[in-house]
């Protein structure tokens, strides 16, 4: 990028915070401060792929929790997205180009379970 565009990125940036109520923020932050997913994991039947990246300072893999958690769900997957100059973090969520092939993925696996086999269980 050029330092034009850098600088527009800053811009557009600083106008969408000003823009934004703080209130907010500090709600979605607060919605997940109690969100245990725990108690009910083996209840989910679906395909369910936990998908992270290396990079992620909001979950960061080095705990082990996904990775432990994601045990539990019969048809559970664990998918770590290596470090690359296509991660961003815990903002890597946002870049389809680095986890769309499993997304396909998990969707073809879930097209085959509700084909018209699954229909008659």
């Amino acid at each position: 990028p050029t330092a034009e565009k850098a600088d527009a990125a800053v811009e557009a940036l600083a106008k969408a915070a000003l823009q934004t109520d703080a209130n907010d923020t500090i709600y979605q932050y607060e919605a997940s401060t109690d969100y245990n997913p725990s108690p009910m994991l083996e209840k989910i039947q679906a395909p369910l792929f936990a998908v992270n990246s290396a990079d992620d300072e909001i979950n960061p893999p080095e705990l082990g929790i996904l990775e432990r958690e994601i045990k539990r769900v019969k048809r559970g997957r664990y998918i770590l997205i290596p470090l690359s100059g296509q991660t961003r973090g815990h903002q890597t969520y946002n870049r389809a180009v680095v986890w769309k092939n499993h997304l396909l993925e998990l969707l073809h696996l879930s097209e085959a379970r509700s084909g018209p086999a699954a229909s008659r269980n």
